[in-house]
């Protein structure tokens, strides 16, 4: 047996009017919208009806009366009554793309601030009727009393709610919403809907239109532009601006944007309007097409909506195109405050690429200097894919005549790589730290069998750090060691390292990634430093030990590497035994006193 589901109609109304809505402010907006709607049908059939919406505030009531298509009784039963039902998208009305409201739901919103609504309606060729609906879930039905078409919906605050029936707060809400809709908004008496979108297209100078824009940035989103971009998606009926913001965002920030749907404001927090990588600009953009979710506070996210993201985005790759061309000092100062952004286009952008290359200018061992003027000099690209290695090595591969680029930075390593892209035949390679061992000058083999025993007693103190001791000749001389770590060794070290913290389970499980120990860090000595030179004269195996570990500890902080705890008794030994071997015992001391 088929059964129909009992429905708790109070239970429901609280649900989609408390819950559904994140203010209570919306109530304003959606009895705006039904206004708009109304007019826009009477519109249709009757080209030359009036189009005036009225909201009037008195102590603690807000009505709001439209010269619209009003509604018979029979609509009235069907439409008011069902929770769900529009006229918007059924046999009663007209298209659905031509009204702000969809879901049969928005007069619900009322309940947010009162506990009854009243609604006297006329139809053409019909009588008025009143519908009193009640936030328990009741309503009533009966004549009234009404001349012209068109209708009039009246609310009483409900305690608690009296701020937003106060005449300041209902002129600023009706302004916030409606200020570009295309009728007439008067509250109490006063107008409160603009002349349209500030980007028309109008016989304004262009010059004057621009004024407007920024000046409509300043007043409305609180900033002074950088630049306007005007926006256009026909397919979504959209038109707008951009402003591209004078400081630097967030890229981790999603910014929201101000989009209104055919004049009326959806929300002033939008997402997912833009690309992820365009959180440089923020947008105001009002669209016909564009699909609101039920509580008219975000864009439906469909098919349309990632078209028009995409539209949006090449609209603003464009202009950084045509800035390049056209402005190159007010692009390199765009980039100056926006690079990340543009970076983060071109990871996957080809034209994007070519402007970060040769516009953007990058940290190098030579100097700053763009990508492109680095590969004019250099012919390859070399680069370090972290800052700290960069630091390490900037130097030392300056010396070995290595132009290195840094690819710490954000987003540098992976636009480096990608440059062979736009650029076929272009070597780029990573500069590995071990690499570098390679190009430095080997020790005389009469000097370095002489320093047999010394080289002995020092891999002796660093074996137990897992570290091998190389001797050899490079610049600059003033460098006395070198810590170097290539990525296989790396990644060794920090597998062992984690089974050291990790149960025996998951280290058995470890053990399996782990390698004999050949690729060892190195800690290079620099036999052309006089300091290391004097020590590899030492005999002494425990002087020996002492003056390695100090090297050692030494490269750990010249090239930025992470201290172990091994490393920081390493540290502390090293140094309070050298220091003991340089001051004198108090002994000493006193004999040196007699």
């Amino acid at each position: 047996m088929n059964r129909t589901f009992q429905v708790d109609l109070r239970g429901v109304v609280d649900l989609l009017s408390h819950h559904l809505y994140a203010s209570p402010r919306v109530y304003l907006r959606e009895l705006m919208q039904n206004a708009v709607d109304a007019v826009t049908a009477r519109r249709v059939g009757e080209p030359g009806a009036p189009a005036d919406i009225r909201i009037a505030t008195a102590a603690g009531a807000v009505t709001v009366t439209d010269t619209g298509i009003g509604l018979t009784e029979a609509q009235v039963h069907e439409l008011l009554a069902t929770i769900g039902r529009s006229s918007k998208r059924d046999e009663l009305g007209f298209a659905r793309h031509e009204f702000l409201g969809q879901f049969g739901i928005g007069l619900l919103s009322a309940f947010l601030v009162a506990d009854e609504v009243r609604v006297t309606t006329r139809a053409e060729g019909a009588p008025a009727v009143l519908w009193t609906g009640r936030s328990d879930g009741t309503y009533d039905i009966k004549p009234a009393q009404r001349d012209e078409v068109g209708t009039t919906v009246e609310l009483a605050a409900r305690p608690g709610s009296e701020q937003w029936f106060e005449p300041p707060t209902v002129a600023e809400l009706a302004r916030l919403y409606g200020s570009m809709l295309p009728w007439p908004v008067v509250v109490d008496g006063k107008p409160v809907s603009g002349d349209g979108a500030p980007w028309r297209q109008d016989d304004r100078e262009p010059g004057v239109r621009r004024a407007d824009l920024v000046g409509y940035a300043q007043e409305v989103l609180g900033f002074t532009p950088f630049d306007v971009i005007d926006l256009a998606v026909p397919e979504a009926g959209l038109t707008g601006v951009a402003y591209v913001l004078p400081f630097p965002a967030n890229p981790a920030e999603h910014a929201g944007h101000r989009v209104y749907l055919k004049g009326m404001l959806l929300t002033e927090s939008a997402q997912g309007l833009l690309p992820d990588w365009a959180f440089f600009a923020r947008c105001v953009v009002d669209a016909g097409e564009l699909r609101p979710t039920a509580s008219r506070e975000a864009l439906y996210a469909d098919s349309l909506l990632d078209t028009t993201r995409q539209a949006l985005g090449d609209q603003l790759r464009g202009w950084l195109v045509g800035l390049a061309r056209a402005d190159q000092a007010r692009l390199h100062k765009f980039l100056g405050v926006h690079h990340l952004g543009v970076k983060a286009l071109a990871l996957h952008d080809d034209d994007m690429l070519r402007l970060v290359e040769q516009w953007w200018p990058m940290e190098t061992n030579v100097g700053r200097m763009t990508l492109a003027d680095f590969r004019a000099q250099h012919g390859e690209v070399r680069y370090c894919a972290t800052a700290d290695d960069f630091r390490q090595l900037a130097g030392v591969a300056a010396a070995q005549d290595i132009a290195l680029v840094n690819g710490g930075y954000t987003y540098d390593a992976e636009i480096i790589e990608r440059l062979p892209a736009i650029e076929p035949g272009l070597t780029v390679a990573r500069l590995d730290p071990t690499d570098l061992a390679t190009r430095f000058d080997a020790v005389p083999p009469a000097a370095e069998l002489a320093l047999r025993p010394f080289l002995a007693a020092a891999q002796r103190a660093m074996d137990r750090l897992g570290c091998e001791v190389v001797l050899r000749s490079y610049e600059p001389a003033s460098l006395p060691v070198l810590f170097l770590v290539d990525r296989s060794a790396a990644f060794q070290a920090e597998l062992r390292a984690t089974k050291q913290r990790v149960d025996e389970l998951w280290a058995g499980v470890l053990s399996a990634f782990d390698k004999p120990a050949d690729d060892r860090p190195q800690l290079v000595l620099n036999h052309r430093n006089p300091l290391v030179r004097r020590v590899c004269g030492l005999t002494d195996p425990d002087l020996v030990g002492l003056s390695v570990e100090a090297l050692y500890g030494q490269a750990l902080l010249l090239g930025y590497h992470p201290i172990r705890p091994a490393d920081a008794a390493l540290l502390n030994r090293s140094f309070l035994g050298l220091l003991d071997q340089a001051v004198p015992a108090p002994s000493q001391l006193d004999e040196g006193n007699l």
